[in-house]
């Protein structure tokens, strides 16, 4: 889904990645970790096509993204969800207008964001606040929002950066735990933070990154001492259709 091969991103005198190379499967959960300035903004960026690798080559869902043109990043973007620390929703919108203004902007119909919006809403336990703004909820709640909003499009990767920043650690956790939903459900999540507590509980898939390069590709040390109730046994899960 997300392949670095030796890619190399310097600003000026200062090194963003140094040949790192990695290997992101479709339905994969991973975090990207390492102290600030060490190169996860970079890496970011670069899926985004925000800025160009110096040598090296990148892809996403199954397409080199390398040398895209300006034209075409729309099209990629548009099979990413991006969720953020601050939320970033539109204060003067409600929470429905939120999430429906993600589908106005890609042009969808009106009756396809009547269907779909709502049922997003449904989905991260927020449909009974559609009519509220965002300055009545409380953070979670806003959080919930802005996941609602990356994923009504259907993208087939959510990036979240530093998703629980801002929140509680309950708070945080309830948030991981809808993640971890949208993840089983098909989509592919790179998620990256400073929290090493919540790292260490989802015992997901760990990516290090320190002084630009990949320090460390493993599975986490800890995990859930009860079951996930977002895994479904025996249950067929069709990609992209949360």
């Amino acid at each position: 889904m997300i392949v670095f091969k030796n890619v190399t991103k310097n600003y000026g005198g200062n090194t963003g990645l140094n040949r790192a190379s990695v290997h992101i499967n479709k339905g994969d959960f991973v975090f990207l970790v390492g102290p600030s300035g060490a190169g996860k903004t970079t890496f970011i960026r670069l899926i985004l096509k925000e800025i160009e690798p110096d040598s090296g080559s990148i892809s996403v869902a199954g397409k080199d993204i390398t040398n895209l043109s300006r034209r075409e990043i729309p099209e990629l973007r548009q099979k990413i969800g991006m969720v953020f620390q601050d939320f970033r929703l539109i204060e003067k919108k409600t929470v429905y207008e939120n999430v429906a203004f993600a589908m106005e902007v890609l042009h969808r119909s009106k009756k396809e964001i009547r269907e779909r919006v709502p049922y997003v809403l449904d989905l991260v336990d927020i449909a009974d606040k559609a009519d509220r703004y965002p300055h009545e909820l409380s953070a979670g709640e806003q959080q919930r929002v802005g996941i609602a909003r990356a994923i009504v499009n259907r993208p087939r990767v959510l990036i979240a950066d530093e998703p629980t920043g801002n929140l509680d650690p309950v708070t945080a956790m309830e948030i991981m735990a809808l993640l971890e939903k949208i993840n089983v459900r098909g989509t592919t999540i790179l998620m990256v933070t400073h929290a090493k507590d919540i790292v260490d509980q989802m015992h997901k898939r760990v990516v290090a990154i320190e002084h630009g390069q990949i320090v460390r590709d493993e599975e986490g040390k800890y995990g859930f001492e009860t079951v996930n109730p977002y895994y479904f046994s025996g249950e067929e899960v069709d990609p992209y259709v949360f």
